[in-house]
């Protein structure tokens, strides 16, 4: 617990005496910052789109244009199982993966915003060479530049903005990196479906407008200001509790200033702290936040609808406009259910989000499959009715999504870490995420096209499985104190056989806290 003194009863040692208002300057920060969701939101919106279009199939993989045309007015799950192809989405990701331990080392040692605009500067030259490219190799070393770009958001932005946000409204800020690479999402599947009838060049602006956001965060990040936590990190006090004071609106910062100079002393006291994550009293967090809850937001399935929402449409019959306009709308629903989740999550809990849209997770998947099974068949076309009834169901599926794996797959894991080993546990957080999604971006079609409707029972089944996980394993962490979770695994069924006893308050009496 960082710094000592009397530990108020709704927050950690010194809470009670910090002070803040929200400012223009605080906004400005948080709306900058985020952009770095739009950047890993967009990309995630328009490459299933593009991958989907004619013009783009017939200059770098004629071979799938053909076999598309072939059954342009059937149903056929195999219209696009090509390894090369998923390779184009999934190469991003795994390149994601690589770069975030660069990111992680830049973070700490320069600052957050150094690693943003380094994002920010990679993703608008995979941009430029993509929407430029000649040849599959072009198209895959652009796609490496934007996952680079990425990896460096997906590790600063989350950190920058819980850094810059009032503990009090941390978990609304934090979900903003959630919300912008909702509506990078949104804005891509738009995007799509006005530039398909842009022939033969169309998916090249697709690809190409990706440099608008990562210009837009590169020269908002000029201006952007560091975080306090950050400067205190590089020893800059000074200038630390200038930024404070100027983002929190007040003069009046001295409890806080003090909690980030002591806290501050605590990391540095650390000398591995990936060694540190491995420790036996961290397994609970480790197993959660670093490998869990990340691994399974993946599994969930929502990101192969986004990713190939459009290729998926066309593969159960709809037409290529008809296709792109259905995938706009459901990634329309995650913007909704992002300010859902961001409204009510602290009222009522990260548990029953998780556990109430898993069922209606189960229920889609289910439903899709029988539809499938029933209704849909290699050279049929898919009834009208039927197909609305599948793009209703995706739609609900997506907005069960978008208020519980979406946002809280980022959120949760960034409370659960202790101070000395966060850092390190963004990094694992990235890192695993980026892993699952390259896997499932490179699985999928290949498996939709073996599996045929199974697929969608098998990330039932799996959807289940999470849930168990979250069911006996996760403690709630709503409204709890940042410094105080680590008591949470105390007084759990399974966690407390790994929790060292420490003098101080129990978490049955932390618990009785938050009761009252």
């Amino acid at each position: 617990m960082a710094g000592g003194g009397i530990v108020d009863p709704k927050g950690g040692a010194r809470a009670h005496l910090y002070e803040y208002r929200i400012t223009s300057y605080f906004v400005f920060a948080c709306i900058v910052g985020s952009l770095g969701g739009s950047l890993f939101g967009y990309d995630l919106g328009v490459s299933g789109g593009v991958t989907s279009m004619d013009d783009f199939l017939k200059e770098f993989f004629p071979s799938i244009y053909e076999r598309k045309q072939e059954h342009l007015k059937e149903t056929d799950y195999c219209k696009y199982d090509n390894q090369i192809l998923t390779l184009f989405t999934s190469s991003l990701y795994l390149a994601a993966l690589l770069s975030t331990f660069g990111a992680s080392h830049i973070t700490r040692n320069k600052g957050r915003r150094a690693s943003i605009l380094c994002g920010s500067v990679s993703f608008f030259l995979g941009a430029i060479l993509n929407a430029s490219a000649q040849n599959i190799a072009m198209l895959i070393v652009g796609r490496v530049l934007l996952g680079i770009g990425i990896g460096f958001g997906n590790q600063a932005v989350p950190l920058y903005l819980s850094e810059m946000a009032p503990a009090k409204i941390r978990g609304a800020v934090n979900q903003l990196f959630q919300l912008t690479t909702c509506l990078g999402i949104f804005i891509a599947n738009f995007v799509n479906y006005g530039v398909e009838k842009i022939h033969p060049w169309g998916w090249r602006l697709s690809l190409g407008l990706a440099a608008v956001p990562a210009t837009f965060m590169f020269v908002g990040g000029l201006f952007l200001p560091e975080t306090p936590n950050s400067l205190v990190e590089q020893g800059r006090l000074e200038e630390g509790r200038k930024i404070l004071e100027k983002v929190r609106g007040t003069s009046k910062v001295d409890a806080e200033f003090q909690d980030l100079i002591e806290a501050s002393e605590a990391a540095k006291a650390i000398k591995h702290p990936f060694r540190n994550l491995l420790k036996r009293k961290n397994r609970p967090q480790l197993v959660l936040g670093g490998i869990g809850i990340p691994a399974f937001q993946q599994l969930t399935g929502n990101n192969s609808i986004l990713f190939y929402a459009p290729v998926i449409f066309q593969s159960l019959g709809f037409g290529s406009g008809a296709s792109l306009y259905s995938s706009a709308i459901t990634s329309g629903a995650l913007v909704v259910a992002t300010l859902i989740s961001m409204a009510f999550v602290d009222k009522f809990g990260r548990r029953a989000f998780f556990l109430e849209a898993g069922c209606e997770l189960i229920f889609c998947f289910v439903a899709v499959a029988i539809t499938l099974a029933l209704k849909f068949g290699e050279g049929k076309t898919i009834s009208k009715g039927t197909g609305i009834f599948l793009v209703i169901v995706i739609f609900v599926f997506v907005l069960a999504y978008g208020r519980s794996w979406g946002p809280l797959g980022w959120l949760v894991p960034s409370e659960l870490f202790p101070l000395e080993t966060r850092s390190a546990g963004q990094s694992m957080v990235v890192c695993v995420n980026m892993l699952f999604t390259a896997l499932i971006a490179q699985c999928f079609l290949g498996a939709l096209c073996h599996l045929k409707y199974g697929i969608f029972l098998l990330f039932a089944g799996l959807i289940f499985i999470m849930s168990c996980f979250i069911y006996f394993l996760l403690p709630e962490t709503k409204q709890v104190p940042i410094e105080e979770i680590h008591l949470l695994w105390k007084d759990h069924w399974f966690w407390k056989r790994y929790c060292e006893s420490e003098d101080g308050v129990k978490a049955d009496e932390l618990q009785e806290r938050n009761r009252t």
